[in-house]
């Protein structure tokens, strides 16, 4: 079983990992994928081991709040309960019941900056007012007074720090807390060390070094760099908002004899939906009644709109341009085709790619390493014979200079990015681990039928046998294709559509070689060259007249009754418009290409010499094609399929990257890691190219944060100080924290542009 939570009050990847590995540890749960960035989380467990609230509890217990996403229940049969678009806007106002960043900032800013007055002035012979500039007493109150109020509004580090602390899995707000508090406690400290002092001149000595400013700036830098990351995460994440924008909350509906207004929640399998002209189309669904033009570009990213008449099939959230369309609902509430994208998208963003688990490795135990660091750098100074003052100092930037957080943003951003940025294009990735894997692909193997080529074979010819009728070859092409669902039956039909059918009896079809049945008495077969040369018909006596097509690409349907062969029909499948270039431009990549179809080996070579691939592989059965994509596993080549159809559904599983016409059956679209919604070969090109430059993006991230922490850490622990003086203060620790996890999602924004 399935279930999707909101998880409030995760700020890092330290968080992420405490949440993960509190629900890993109960009995029976099998998958856990946290998305820090959509504060949500996926968990795949068995119901007879573990419940829901069992979860929740256990996230509790880690120091976090969860509640179960409220996703409207697949219904195709009946009204469905709320709407994914109320449930999404559910889970992006689940917060904790704190002032927002904004609120928070609009507090701290004019506080800080009438606390670092008063702070400074004395070392900056600035003018006070005579109360305090008389009396240290007064002045170290007023400072604690004034920081007192940017405590309160920044509470909730200290909530979730000291919480998560409690739990024994320390965060980002862990450090921000302990660092904060240690500034402010000393503070406090020499605050009562001035009340009780025994001169003038000491009790001055302690009012210079109260802290309580360093404290406070730490809090409202952090804040700063909460808000900016946040408002750069928002673009990050906009993908899903804007898909579900995208969904009609009405719809009208033909009920009765009448046209009723409806909400979408209310809409029933069987409906007749309504849809005008400038309206979305609220449901998957086929034309019953009118004709229009339907821009379908929100979907599938194709800009062209498409005629739609009686008979045509429409997606949701599609824009109905010209006439009204009479639409049958056949797939509604979280069934239809928006639905479905926005689930996907959803949890590839709460997927990890490889790369991201040694991140998240590090990050996990990060907080604590560098609050043990930040108490061993306390005490080695001290140990030194250094004051409390500088071994504070440099204990307390050691905490705030850390940042777990651009460990954690460095991976899930990007691919958050490229997740949102793929599927405005019409290209669904199923996974995080997609991106990674398409960066490291050195061969595409593509069927040729549907994906190649338009999959829609028209036929362009016809030879007889000495000695027989046209009349017979027709007739007995008709009447065994009309019960075939061969790929060729239908043009077959519909191509002698004047030629009448007679009755077929024991009719019977051998996938990839033929059909067979009785017309009257006599035994009819029909297939390829290969099948009736096994039934031990003379096909060498049509070899001349049949390579005249097949050098074409033309594929041959041959045609026999007992003891005659009648003759071969030809059909050909146009290659499509896209093909050659996208096949160009993957061999620009530097990866070999490699066509696979079960066509004969001429109609396949004059295909593979149209659209330029490295090599084909000819006469291939439908069960056979999983086990050329493991032969070329084993020669060292990282293997990409691309397919359509349910004989591709085996090699798309056994590649390591599957992609999906669009077009295609259920099935192979069940069975790919990569859906292109716009059947456009060229789309494999491009996802494999994003998915190079997200990958160079993630490492340019990861080398940013470790780097980052590998030098600033030591800066802070003050190995510069002996020899050259030089002392971090903590707010500057902290504005270099901030100012980290906003490079890291600036950069991880770049894929925003292409």
């Amino acid at each position: 079983m399935e279930a999707s939570f909101n998880v409030m009050g995760m700020m890092c990847s330290g968080c992420s990992a405490a949440v993960t590995k509190a629900v890993t540890n109960l009995k029976g749960v099998f998958q856990v994928d946290v998305d820090l960035l959509g504060k949500s989380m996926y968990v795949r467990f068995d119901e007879k081991l573990v419940t829901v609230q069992m979860m929740i509890e256990a996230v509790q217990k880690a120091g976090y709040e969860a509640a179960l996403q409220n996703y409207p229940p697949k219904s195709p049969d009946g009204p469905v309960k709320g709407s994914e678009k109320a449930s999404s806007r559910q889970e992006t106002t689940a917060v904790i019941a704190m002032p927002s960043e904004k609120r928070r900032l609009a507090v701290s800013i004019p506080v800080l900056v009438i606390l670092m007055y008063v702070a400074m002035a004395h070392h900056m012979m600035w003018p006070l007012p005579q109360f305090l500039s008389e009396s240290p007493l007064t002045l170290a109150l007023a400072q604690l007074l004034l920081t007192l109020p940017i405590v309160i509004v920044n509470r909730r580090f200290f909530i979730s720090g000291f919480r998560a602390l409690f739990h024994l899995s320390p965060n980002m707000d862990s450090l921000v807390a302990v660092g904060a508090t240690s500034a402010i406690v000393y503070g406090i400290w020499n605050v009562v060390m001035i009340a009780f002092a025994s001169n003038p001149d000491s009790a001055w000595n302690y009012a210079s070094h109260l802290y309580f400013e360093s404290g406070a700036m730490i809090l409202t830098l952090v804040t700063v760099g909460k808000y900016l990351e946040e408002r750069a995460k928002k673009r990050t994440t906009g993908a899903v908002e804007k898909l579900i924008d995208l969904s009609p909350q009405k719809a009208t509906v033909s009920r009765d004899g009448k046209d009723v207004v409806v909400g979408v929640e209310e809409l029933r399998k069987g409906d007749i939906v309504i849809v005008r002209p400038g309206e979305r189309i609220p449901v998957d669904g086929k034309v019953v009644g009118g004709s229009s033009s339907v821009d379908e570009s929100s979907i599938t990213g194709e800009s062209l709109p498409v005629d739609k008449m009686e008979g045509s099939s429409v997606i949701s959230a599609t824009m109905n341009i010209a006439g009204t369309l009479m639409v049958e609902a056949e797939r509604v509430g979280s069934d239809t085709t928006l639905s479905q994208i926005i689930a996907m998208v959803k949890r590839s963003g709460a997927s990890k790619a490889p790369i991201a688990r040694i991140a998240d490795k590090v990050a996990g135990i990060f907080v604590p390493v560098v609050m043990g660091l930040s108490l061993l750098v306390l005490i080695l100074w001290l140990a030194l014979g250094y004051g409390m003052e500088l071994a504070l100092t440099l204990g307390i930037s050691v905490l705030v200079i850390s940042c777990p957080c651009a460990l954690g943003l460095a991976t899930p951003v990007a691919v958050t990015v490229a997740i949102g940025r793929l599927a405005s294009q019409g290209i669904l990735v199923k996974s995080a681990e997609v991106i990674e894997n398409a960066g490291s692909l050195s061969a595409v193997v593509l069927d040729k039928t549907g994906t190649i080529t338009e999959g829609k074979p028209g036929l362009v010819g016809s030879v007889l046998c000495p000695g027989s009728l046209e009349v017979d070859l027709e007739t007995a092409a008709v009447s065994l294709e009309r019960l075939s669902e061969h790929v060729l039956a239908t043009p077959i039909v519909e191509y002698f559509s004047k030629v009448a059918p007679l009755p077929v009896d024991d009719f019977s079809a051998l996938p990839g070689f033929g059909i067979s049945g009785k017309i009257g008495s006599v035994k009819h077969w029909g297939g390829s060259r290969a099948y009736m040369q096994k039934l031990g018909f003379d096909v060498f006596v049509l070899d001349e007249a049949v390579s005249s097509f097949t050098q074409r690409g033309c594929t041959a349907m041959y045609f026999a009754r007992e003891g005659e062969l009648l003759g071969a029909i030809f059909a050909s499948d146009k290659v499509k418009a896209t093909s050659k270039a996208a096949i160009a431009e993957l061999k620009g990549m530097g990866l070999k290409v490699i066509m696979l179809t079960g066509d004969g080996h001429n109609a396949a070579a004059a295909i593979a010499r149209e659209v330029g691939v490295d090599e084909f592989i000819s006469d291939v059965l439908p069960g056979e094609k999983a086990e050329e994509i493991a032969r070329l596993q084993k020669t060292g080549l990282r293997v990409a399929m691309v397919g359509d159809g349910i004989n591709d559904s085996p090699s798309l599983a056994t590649s390591d990257l599957g992609f999906a016409i669009g077009s295609g059956t259920d099935i192979a679209i069940d069975s790919a890691d990569v859906v292109l919604l716009k059947n456009d070969l060229q789309d494999v090109a491009r996802t494999i190219c994003y998915a190079l430059k997200v990958m160079r993006n993630i490492k340019e991230n990861l080398f940013w944060a470790f780097s980052y922490n590998i030098i600033g850490i030591p800066i802070a622990a003050g190995v510069l100080y002996p020899a050259f003086g030089i002392v971090l203060s903590p707010m500057i620790g902290s504005a270099c924290m901030s100012i980290s996890s906003i490079l890291v999602t600036l950069n991880a924004l770049r894929l925003l542009r292409k």
